[in-house]
């Protein structure tokens, strides 16, 4: 009976009939375990990074690799798990993420010094990759085309809300206990998540070409070399060590275009970047993201060395950010439907820009009301960014694209938080009295650049329409 059960939800997914009742709703809320792990594990390690530094006898610039190896890790598997389940099944690849990130958040747990716990995050990476990179591929199987949009706003709540209560949740632990708990708290989620994935997942459509594993090789090397060479320029390594790596980086990219070249369904989706409102709109978000790893990696410094706050407090002061961006982001999708793309984004990108500059400027004895309306800003600015971007990708992309399309999404993401992440340490070690704030100018300077890119699109979107 519970195999007809299945053979009747693969074919109506087939089909593009998406899951019956009550069978959407377990998948969906499998997905969704999933999703929501792989966001809180940022917001709760940049919340509890400089506990970790003092519990682990580590500096601040040294523990901002906790964060750096985790993007690292899931910038280079991100696009061949995403070529990946084309083949196996996005439902193969999601529930092999899920085992894994748990698996990999265990070891966190159980990491007795900075070195382990790098390597646990690696492959809690690995495993985040996994899920974050075909989740949205999954719910085009999970509910009908018609419920399509639905399915993704319900996803993009649940990121917004994920980041919206990480700095709560890691508060909240590290007040109660010691940061261990802040990874062991997904064990048992991952569990959960694990047997629904196993028991509601449809099985969705796969590709006839076959996985090449070389292009997978080479995109890992590529990306990971490019995050690496960052993170290492920010430590100010060796000039040596960083040309290796950057060229490394480079020679690899040359090998990846070149080895998929011609191909029906590049890896790295190329014929997507010929396209002027595609490439504006996946620079928008690298910039962008890239404003939010410099604020929210060097905010818990800023609120605890600068202005004097406890661990607790500090999540406390972030949570106005997140809130408002998940406040936000349904209010743009909506507004996206009848104005521009390139106007909205480019106003919350302008607004985040601003904020961030306001949180510069504030006085030493800044009062809590005073931290928390600039960081609502702050979150105003990027919710009005975040769904009119999003919209804006999937949509300068064909149908068939999909796929390549959503992977630039999440990797434009990383390469942002990664980016900024790494940059926050290079701020320290150039100023170890005013990291903070070199690293929030910088973060406004990001903010500004993706402002000016999105207003881009206008007259990217004019000059295309006269062409016609």
């Amino acid at each position: 009976m519970l195999k007809q059960s299945a053979d009747v939800r693969a074919q109506a997914t087939l089909d593009g009939e998406g899951l019956p009742l009550p069978e959407r709703n377990w998948a969906i809320l499998s997905v969704a375990m999933g999703v929501s792990m792989s966001s809180l594990d940022t917001a709760i390690a940049n919340t509890a990074l400089p506990a970790m530094a003092a519990q682990l006898h580590t500096t601040p610039a040294d523990s901002v690799w906790i964060v750096n190896i985790y993007q690292l890790a899931m910038v280079a598997t991100l696009l061949p798990f995403a070529a990946l389940a084309e083949i196996l099944s996005f439902r193969r690849v999601f529930i092999f993420g899920l085992l894994l990130f748990t698996l990999a958040s265990a070891a966190c747990a159980l990491a007795w010094s900075l070195p382990t716990l790098v390597i646990a995050r690696f492959f809690q990476g690995v495993g985040g990759a996994a899920v974050m990179g075909i989740n949205t591929a999954l719910l085009r199987s999970i509910y009908p085309s018609s419920m399509l949009g639905r399915g993704l706003g319900t996803n993009a709540l649940v990121v917004a809300v994920s980041f919206a209560v990480g700095p709560t949740i890691a508060s909240t632990i590290l007040s109660l206990w010691s940061w261990p708990w802040l990874f062991a708290i997904n064990v048992p989620f991952g569990i959960a998540a694990f047997i629904l994935a196993r028991r509601f997942l449809p099985e969705t459509k796969r590709a006839t070409h076959r996985f090449d594993a070389l292009t997978a090789l080479y995109n890992g090397a590529a990306f990971g070399l490019l995050i690496l060479a960052i993170g290492e320029g920010a430590h100010l390594a060796g000039t040596g060590t960083v040309l290796l790596e950057a060229g490394g980086a480079l020679l690899f990219f040359i090998l990846l275009l070149r080895r998929q070249k011609g191909h029906q369904a590049p890896m790295l989706p190329v014929d997507l970047f010929r396209r002027p409102q595609f490439s504006l709109s996946a620079l928008t978000a690298v910039f962008t993201f890239g404003a939010q790893g410099l604020a929210f990696v060097s905010l818990p410094f800023y609120f605890e060395s600068a202005l004097g706050r406890s661990a607790v407090e500090t999540g406390f002061l972030l949570t106005p950010w997140a809130v408002l961006v998940g406040i936000m982001a349904p209010i743009a999708g909506r507004l996206s439907d009848r104005y521009p793309v390139g106007i909205l984004a480019g106003i919350g990108t302008a607004i985040l820009s601003v904020g961030l500059m306001l949180m510069i400027v504030m006085p030493v004895d800044a009062s809590t009301f005073d931290i928390c309306w600039r960081m609502a800003l702050c979150g105003v600015g990027f919710g009005f960014f975040q769904a009119p971007n999003l919209r804006s990708i999937l949509s300068s992309a064909p149908p068939e694209r999909g796929g390549g399309a959503s992977g630039i999404v999440a990797t434009s993401r990383l390469i942002g938080q990664a980016s900024g992440s790494a940059l926050v340490a290079f701020c320290f070690i150039i100023s170890a009295l005013h990291g903070e704030k070199l690293a929030l100018g910088l973060g406004a300077a990001f903010a500004a650049a993706a402002s000016i890119a999105s207003f881009s699109r206008m007259f990217v979107t004019k000059n295309v329409t006269s062409t016609k």
